[in-house]
Parts: C-alpha cells; structure tokens; sequence
C-alpha cells in the first residue's frame, strides 16, 4: 500500500521556519506552539515571502487551510493525523511520536489498488487486471 509522506521537523525546536517543496511549488511554512493551550499552529508564505496563511490550527484529521480559498495554497492536502487511529487531538505530547503532519499527495487509496498491494498468487479485487 501506498505511504503518505510527512513533513518532519524536530517540535524541540519550535518555532521553526523551514521551505518545503509542494507539488513542484516551494513554501516557506512556519510551526509554532501555543504552550497555554496545548495546540500546534501552521504559518506559510509563498517564494516571494508574501503571506498567505498565518496562525492555522493543526486539528487531527481536518486539513490545513480547508475553509480558506487561495489559489496561492499547496496542492496536496496537509493533514495531522495518528494512522493508528487512537489519538483524540493533537498535543505536544503526542506530535512527532503518534500524530504526524501528512502530505497527502497519493490521493484515495481507494481508488487505485497500488503494485505493491498484489502478491504472486492473486491480487487486492481477486480479478486479473491483465486479463479481459
């Protein structure tokens, strides 16, 4: 199956200003930490350093900048999420260890079965995909 990539950084280390390359297009994107509150926040700006989001809560499993149209904002969905499907929200104490900030650039893994998905005797749907 297909892995979502993530975007690594080390939360020591916050606030942290890094570029990452999205979709072919590069960002600078800023991540801070809100220590009364426990919560994460997202800041990107553009190649030129015109701002485009600033102080964008990183919820579990709700995209990044999903209430906000922009044409200047990344293609692929960032989304902080626990695969395991155990945390509740995302905190200090769990970022980095079960809740990590996905780049979801392999779109729905429902829709494609992936080559690595199939083993020598049969394949994900049981159907030959060679075979008319």
């Amino acid at each position: 199956m297909a892995k979502r990539n993530y975007i690594d950084f080390d939360k020591e280390e916050v606030p942290v200003i890094f570029d990452i390359e999205l979709a072919e297009d590069t960002y600078t994107m800023g991540i801070n930490y809100n220590q009364t509150n426990d919560f994460f926040s997202v800041d990107l700006w553009d190649i030129d350093g015109n701002v485009i989001v600033l102080g964008e809560k990183m919820m579990l499993n709700r995209p990044l900048f999903e209430d906000i149209v922009d044409e200047r904002l990344p293609a692929p969905t960032l989304t902080a999420m626990d695969e395991a499907g155990n945390e509740k929200r995302v905190t200090y104490e769990n970022f980095g260890v079960t809740v990590f900030l996905f780049v979801d650039d392999i779109g729905d893994p429902s829709e494609e079965p992936n080559v690595d998905d199939y083993d020598t005797n049969d394949n994900l749907n049981g159907d030959d995909p060679n075979v008319d």
